[in-house]
């Protein structure tokens, strides 16, 4: 069933988006998924795929990139290098806590395939980008379900143009704010020197409090609740458990994509930005939360491998007096991706407490909050 965008609720988010409202607006970018879903093996997991650069370049070429830990309880890999280097060459995956060894496997593996001249010509390593969230409640996490395999089908499966939301990829057994929840994205346009550029995110968002969540400014957890457990949807169903939570314990991946042209440290700067994207939803950061952001820029198309580089390099990038449009295009973009992704979930079943109800968001309910 095809569910309605946050948009198409009359949502009143500010800024332009791009033709799908996608990290995918992105020239270049390309985004493919792997999703598990089996209940009788209580298996509801998967695996997100980025392609910064698309598939069919044969030779890995570095994309400059800067990272940031809001708060550091889980795990985005490759990151030292970012932030030593600035730079990271091939994909970036995002799946369940347990499954970081196997997607990093296969992506090496996929890694090797795609780009065998170089590895088997030169010195080379692999050092992916591997991200995660924890689906324990609505998956069995310690079943392994994810696999290299996997990690494999997911990047091959990579494309551009409009992106499933919600329940598909990593995001599968994701809650939000205490509805079920998973992957969502966004874009904004941004213009400076008469140019127009791009500003995409993809969120993995698997965290927030309930009585947290505010969309476009309202304090929606406060209200949707109550409304919620009456709104007659799914009878005889147990209760859900509403305000159960007492504290975050989710996470939240951000991977931000632009093509403004911009240096590792000033990606690091927008990579911060996801922080306040996030925050305008309601989360404070939990201490049990692992929210983690990479920000990349696409611009530099004519970079070499260092290794079959010159010595002496230059690239443009845009001067910081004029980047704070850019800022804003993150943090309105995050803001959106998350809700995105909470409109396009489904009622689920958990696994961990054994048959509470995760509840879909009422998107009727929330359409009208904004329709008064």
């Amino acid at each position: 069933m095809n569910k309605p965008r946050a948009r198409d609720l009359g949502l009143p988010f500010n800024g332009k988006t791009g033709k799908y409202n996608a990290i995918t607006d992105v020239r270049g970018v390309e985004v493919g998924f792997i999703t598990l879903t089996d209940p009788k093996k209580d298996m509801r997991t998967g695996v997100t795929a980025v392609l910064p650069r698309g598939k069919e370049i044969k030779i890995p070429r570095p994309v400059w990139a800067g990272h940031f830990a809001l708060n550091g309880n889980g795990e985005m890999t490759g990151t030292h290098w970012v932030d030593d280097a600035g730079y990271f060459i091939g994909p970036v995956c995002i799946t369940n806590t347990h499954a970081i060894g196997a997607v990093h496997e296969g992506t090496v593996k996929w890694m090797l395939g795609r780009y065998r001249d170089y590895f088997t010509s030169q010195h080379a390593w692999a050092i992916p980008i591997i991200a995660e969230t924890y689906d324990g409640v609505l998956n069995d996490i310690n079943a392994f379900h994810v696999t290299p395999s996997h990690a494999i089908e997911a990047l091959n499966s990579a494309k551009s143009g409009p992106l499933a939301e919600g329940s598909v990829g990593g995001g599968n057994g994701m809650m939000c704010y205490e509805f079920k929840g998973g992957t969502g994205t966004s874009s904004r346009l941004v213009e400076t020197d008469g140019e127009t550029y791009v500003v995409g995110v993809l969120v993995q968002a698997n965290h927030g409090k309930r009585d947290c969540l505010t969309i476009c400014g309202k304090n929606v957890g406060k209200i949707m609740p109550a409304w919620q457990e009456n709104s007659g949807e799914n009878p005889g169903i147990p209760k859900t458990g509403v305000g159960e939570a007492v504290k975050e314990t989710g996470s939240v991946i951000v991977i931000i994509a632009t093509d403004v042209p911009l240096g590792p440290l000033q990606l690091r700067q927008l990579a911060k930005r996801a922080s306040i994207g996030i925050g305008r939803g309601g989360t404070p950061g939990g201490n049990s939360s692992g929210d983690i952001f990479l920000a990349m820029s696409l611009a530099d198309e004519a970079v070499k491998m260092p290794d079959m580089d010159k010595n002496l390099l230059q690239f443009t990038y845009l001067n910081n007096h004029a980047i704070d449009p850019v800022y804003r295009a993150v943090v309105e973009a995050t803001e959106e991706a998350v809700v995105n992704a909470l409109v396009a979930g489904e009622t689920v079943i958990a696994v961990k407490p054994r048959g509470k109800i995760i509840p879909a968001i009422d998107t009727e309910i929330l359409r009208g909050l904004f329709t008064e």
